[in-house]
């Protein structure tokens, strides 16, 4: 059986926000250069890869990022 539980693998305590810094940050993940969709764009690759070795390559770079 499967239990989601919400919560942190370690407490943390937000003394003050940042909005600034939580924008670059985000946009690092999400943005159109962010990781990703780097990775998304690595995966969606591999299956134009008319070589194994290369789509298996891809795949792991995809999973990496």
């Amino acid at each position: 059986m499967f239990v989601y539980e919400k919560r942190l693998q370690y407490p943390i305590k937000i003394k003050q926000t940042n909005p600034k810094l939580a924008k670059i940050i985000i946009s690092q993940y999400g943005g159109p250069d962010g990781e990703l969709g780097a990775s998304l764009r690595y995966l969606s690759q591999r299956f134009s890869m008319p070589v194994p070795e290369l789509k298996a390559t891809l795949t792991d770079i995809g999973i990496e990022d």
